[in-house]
């Protein structure tokens, strides 16, 4: 379509300012940004929609246009939400790199004109898959009786004869084909992984990975909603962004098959919009429910506001007689991002049953965020309630297992994510002992290496709760102390000390036990252990001197 195409549409609400001999440029696409440098998700062709939340003064226009016209962008619209109205420095800068620049009235959404552009992108240049638009356009209008994403997908597979999944940052499968076979969790996850590498390594989009026999072609989708303001740090939406996987090899695909499947995308974002725009509600109950409890308001007021909140979180299923809090948080090394948000978005994701697809059932939990932490608020339906709460709902174990290698791809080098799962409780009053119990298992989680770590209200033994708040120069003191003598005689004689000493405390001091489990004489033991007492000038028959080695082991 044609820039000019754009004035002819009223309900787009576009008043053009500057660049009435450009109008004839063809769109390709469109993108919604605040990014002061947004050349890393730029083609070429599209028409970029900015909020201006990027201007701090009259000096950022000049090198964000400019880095527009570089990247052959095709025009730029404005929305008057921020100022009021399109700065005059602005308008200078498109006029001196002849760029288009259209002003958007405040009452019209961004998502609208997306809508409309990929609408008649996708049209024009190819029939096949105006279907596709069609069915979404309804869906926007219908509900989530349009289908969801599933309807894109499923037109892309009897149009184009593509298969394809939309997948969580977690590998989480959001939607996919109905017929053929389906991915397995270990692809998915696989395939975020592959993704969230590319993402932060700067690849060339789309990514292309083989599994098997089968080559997947990865682009991903970015909401127009979780677009990082005023930053250009892919850190703020690396882990919160849907990615397409498309099994093709995309690499020989012409410019107009990239492009459609990059409309296809926004149409997917579009969908995404909506339902984070529903999770407002859920969000702002979890806040206030968490804010009673952090202030030590009265059981009877929480529970007030908890019976407001399980109608919405349990449509039809009446009040939750168990509650859950998951609490989890988002670090950064050498980076002033918050981490809130983005925990906030994973846990939206990962607390959904990894069996289950498409969106809605994350629907059910509600999350708020306060700086780098996000507190899940997560109640228990009625099947659970035959249980005493302490193997039901999430458990530390599973979560981490589900979604530790591929968000540990995200999180590269210099990110963290640590979780910490409480027990279920029955009551308002146990709402406050449940986030105390989900952030000390978090410190706990924190303690430990790797770049995702959980653990679980069952985890909280005297010993486990007090390691964490060692001090680490304390800890590498006392350790070396007591075991660097046994690995010094280990490395020159092949002893085998460090593990034995292992066998020996797992055995509770019984030598018969211990001998078994080494597959060793009793007398060998013996041997093994007086060297450990004679280096370490401890002795394994005292308490004290067990109870020191343990930790030693622990914190090593």
């Amino acid at each position: 379509m044609r820039l000019r195409a754009l004035l002819e549409t009223d309900a787009l609400g576009l008043r053009l300012l500057g660049g009435e001999d450009e109008l004839d440029r063809t769109v390709r696409g469109v993108m919604t940004t605040d990014l002061k440098d947004p050349s890393r998700y730029l083609a070429g062709g599209e028409l970029v929609l900015t909020g201006l939340a990027w201007r701090r003064d009259a000096e950022d226009s000049e090198p964000f246009v400019r880095t527009l016209a570089v990247a052959g962008v095709a025009g730029v619209a404005a929305g008057t939400a921020e100022f009021g109205y399109v700065p005059e420095d602005l308008v200078v800068a498109c006029a001196r790199h002849r760029l288009p620049l259209f002003a958007v009235h405040e009452s019209v959404a961004f998502a609208t004109i997306t809508e409309h552009v990929v609408r008649q992108v996708s049209g024009e240049r190819a029939g096949d898959l105006a279907a596709v638009v069609d069915r979404h356009r309804r869906m926007m209008t219908s509900g989530p009786a349009g289908g969801g994403p599933d309807v894109v997908l499923d037109l892309l597979g009897s149009d184009l004869d593509l298969r394809a999944w939309v997948l969580s940052p977690a590998g989480r499968l959001i939607a996919g084909p109905k017929t053929g076979p389906a991915l397995s969790a270990e692809v998915c996850a696989r395939l975020a992984a592959e993704h969230l590498t590319a993402t932060r390594t700067g690849r060339h989009r789309p990514h292309r990975v083989t599994l098997g026999t089968a080559t997947y072609s990865l682009f991903p989708i970015r909401s127009s909603s979780r677009s990082p303001r005023g930053s250009r740090d892919v850190r703020e939406t690396v882990l919160s962004d849907w990615l397409l996987a498309v099994e093709a090899d995309a690499g020989d695909w012409p410019a107009e098959r990239l492009d459609l499947l990059q409309g296809v995308t926004q149409l997917i974002a579009v969908e995404r919009d909506r339902r984070d725009a529903a999770r407002t509600v859920r969000r702002r109950l979890a806040q206030e429910v968490l804010e009673l409890v952090q202030t030590g308001a009265a059981p009877a007021e929480i529970a007030a506001r908890l019976r407001v909140a399980a109608p919405v979180l349990l449509p039809g299923l009446g009040a939750a007689p168990l509650w859950q809090v998951v609490v989890a948080r988002v670090e950064w090394e050498g980076a002033g991002i918050e981490g809130g948000p983005v925990a906030q978005s994973l846990l939206e994701e990962i607390l959904v049953d990894p069996l289950a697809t498409g969106p809605e059932p994350s629907d059910r939990i509600a999350v708020a965020h306060t700086g780098d932490e996000a507190i899940a608020l997560v109640p228990l339906p009625a099947v659970s309630s035959e249980h005493d709460g302490s193997e039901a709902g999430v458990l530390a174990d599973v979560l981490l297992e589900s979604v530790r290698d591929p968000l540990s791809a995200g999180l590269d080098d210099d990110g963290r994510l640590t979780l910490g799962v409480s027990a279920a409780v029955h009551s308002a009053e146990g709402l406050r002992g449940a986030l105390e119990e989900a952030r000390h298992a978090r410190r706990v989680a924190a303690a430990r290496p790797g770049r995702v770590c959980a653990a679980g209200h069952q985890e909280l033994a005297s010993h486990v709760l007090l390691l964490p708040f060692v001090p680490d120069d304390v800890r590498r003191a006392f350790t070396a102390r007591l075991l660097d003598p046994l690995r010094d005689y280990d490395r020159r004689h092949r002893a085998e000390l460090i593990p034995t000493l292992e066998a020996f405390l797992d055995c509770d001091g019984s030598w018969t036990r211990c001998a078994s489990r080494l597959h060793l004489h009793v007398n060998t033991l013996r041997y093994r252990v007086g060297r450990i007492e004679q280096l370490t000038s401890r002795d394994l028959s005292r308490l004290e001197d067990k109870l020191d080695f343990f930790l030693a082991l622990r914190m090593s």
